[in-house]
């Protein structure tokens, strides 16, 4: 494992999930709700730019590795799915959207990592609609996580709520999307 800045960034992010959940645990003599809240906001929006950092960094820096490309989007599965099962716990996502979003997660990067089994991993590479769906989702997170009004008017909630729903959505449709681009290749070993 090549330890360069890109990397550390990548277990920066991971290592800020348990401690972006353990926010909420807090009495509420250490953390009013909303403080909490805050708290976790901003911890979640730290660990998310580290992953358009460490990438940047990595490509500016020439320190691209194996170990980072492998570790890079288990952070960010990992940080996303730890996100969406607290937002379940507390009240704030439904639980089938959760499952949808988390569901195709999986589902994609084992669809990758056979794809790159049969030197096919091109096929499968990410694409503008997963970058939509990530910006999305990602923005989702962050307003359900704060659970406020911003601003004096814009409900965080509401918002965070439609964006969730989208990224929901668009999750579904990256998928169709992903499989269509294997299906080539779900059948037989054709080149």
């Amino acid at each position: 494992m090549p330890l360069n800045v890109p990397n550390l960034l990548t277990w920066l992010r991971i290592l800020l999930i348990p401690v972006f959940l353990v926010v909420f645990y807090f009495p509420d003599t250490w953390l009013s709700g909303p403080e909490k809240n805050l708290t976790a906001t901003v911890l979640f929006a730290v660990a998310a730019a580290t992953d358009w950092l460490d990438g940047y960094l990595a490509r500016t820096l020439d320190q691209t590795s194996a170990f980072g490309a492998f570790l890079d989007p288990v952070a960010d599965k990992l940080m996303v799915a730890a996100a969406l099962i607290l937002l379940v716990w507390l009240q704030r996502v439904d639980a089938p959207i959760a499952v949808v979003i988390i569901g195709r997660e999986i589902a994609i990067s084992a669809l990758r990592e056979w794809m790159a089994k049969l030197g096919k991993s091109k096929s499968v590479a990410v694409s503008f609609l997963g970058k939509v769906k990530t910006g999305c989702q990602m923005a989702a997170i962050l307003l359900l996580l704060y659970h406020g009004v911003l601003f004096g008017l814009l409900d965080t909630d509401y918002i965070g709520t439609a964006l969730i729903y989208v990224a929901a959505a668009l999750t579904l449709w990256s998928m169709v999307y992903y499989l269509k681009m294997a299906m080539p290749y779900l059948f037989g070993d054709q080149e």
